[in-house]
């Protein structure tokens, strides 16, 4: 059975120290190390360390076949974003990634799938870009983070990005990131265990609200770490729709349960009870395989306790291949192996 990992994460091996061009800022850079690995820095801060897993395709290619996996969508860590930098800056940085992963396709079709960056801060940069991922890359879609510089996705000057991709044809995946509360709990990962859920349900609800799907029924989003806290709240954000609408819903007057089904989720939620309640919620055909490949936090066996829930052939297909081909609107083919 093809599998599709629709979430995964690249580097370049090597990145220029854009903080050193472009004459400020914590733009990240590598350090390597003596045994292989490199140190993420931003400046002059360490932020984490990498293993070669991280940017050598053809390890990556071993690694994913000991699981039975076949295809990686990749696209960079969201620390890459930089949406904080100047957007011209950003879009540099952003043509750096995307011309990378797009060499990298191209290198290895069968192996590969691409999501570009943008400079989400500068609209018409970002549609920019927008353009050159679809016209010159041949890239399917984008990642973008869950906020905008503490922004939401429904603010009125992100919504010609989400037009634009609708028009070009292009899928999204949201991504959480600048998680909420961030430093108010350092202690015990909390940022990434309790603020990343919040985080995608933030996005979830303000694209809910902001009436993004309303306005463009044919925009095709999935979001990672399996919809975050959504689902689990899903009940409290439909009661608060229903019970304060001169608060909930002063952008869009549908009910948020009706857009369950509508978008695409991963299936990280380490946890089969979990998976199931998502399955109930979204059906198979809107659940996609995905890892976090290659951080810890992520489903390193990918999709291994899927195959033990008893699930019939055809949901277990439908998450390990057919989700994401829909989404990003691929043929299966393409990625069969000769």
């Amino acid at each position: 059975m093809l599998k599709i990992d629709m979430h995964t994460h690249i580097l370049p091996e090597r990145l220029p120290r854009f903080a050193d061009k472009f004459g400020y800022g914590d733009f990240i850079h590598l350090q390597p190390r003596e045994d292989g690995a490199a140190d993420m820095m931003k400046g002059d801060t360490y932020f984490r360390t990498i293993q070669p897993n991280c940017w050598d395709p053809d390890l990556r290619i071993g690694e994913y076949a000991e699981n039975l996996t076949q295809v990686q969508v990749v696209c960079t860590i969201p620390v890459m974003f930089s949406y904080w930098a100047k957007g011209k800056d950003c879009l540099e940085l952003s043509q750096f990634l995307n011309d990378d992963i797009a060499k990298l396709v191209e290198k290895h079709p069968k192996h590969y799938i691409g999501l570009g960056t943008i400079p989400m801060q500068d609209t018409d940069l970002a549609i920019q870009e927008l353009r050159r991922l679809k016209e010159e890359l041949n890239i399917p879609g984008i990642q973008i983070g869950s906020n905008i510089n503490d922004l939401n996705l429904n603010e009125e000057r992100f919504f010609p990005i989400f037009e634009a991709c609708q028009e070009l044809d292009l899928a999204i995946m949201v991504h959480p990131w600048n998680m909420m509360g961030m430093e108010s709990m350092p202690k015990y990962w909390l940022p990434w265990l309790v603020g990343m859920p919040g985080e995608t349900s933030r996005a979830m609800c303000s694209m809910i609200f902001g009436g993004i799907f309303e306005r463009l029924p044919n925009l095709r989003v999935c979001f990672s770490h399996a919809g975050g806290s959504f689902f689990g709240t899903i009940g409290r954000i439909e009661h608060g729709y229903n019970c304060r609408p001169d608060l909930v819903a002063i952008d869009n007057d549908h009910n948020p349960r009706n857009y369950i089904g509508k978008f695409w989720v991963d299936c990280i939620t380490h946890d089969a009870k979990a998976l199931e309640t998502i399955l109930d919620y979204q059906g198979s055909k809107r659940v996609c395989l995905g890892s976090d490949y290659p951080f810890p936090l992520g489903d390193l066996e990918i999709g291994k306790f899927i195959t033990e829930m008893g699930l019939p052939n055809e949901a277990v297909e439908d998450i390990f291949c057919n989700s994401t081909l829909e989404w990003l609107k691929l043929e299966k083919a393409a990625y069969l192996m000769d």
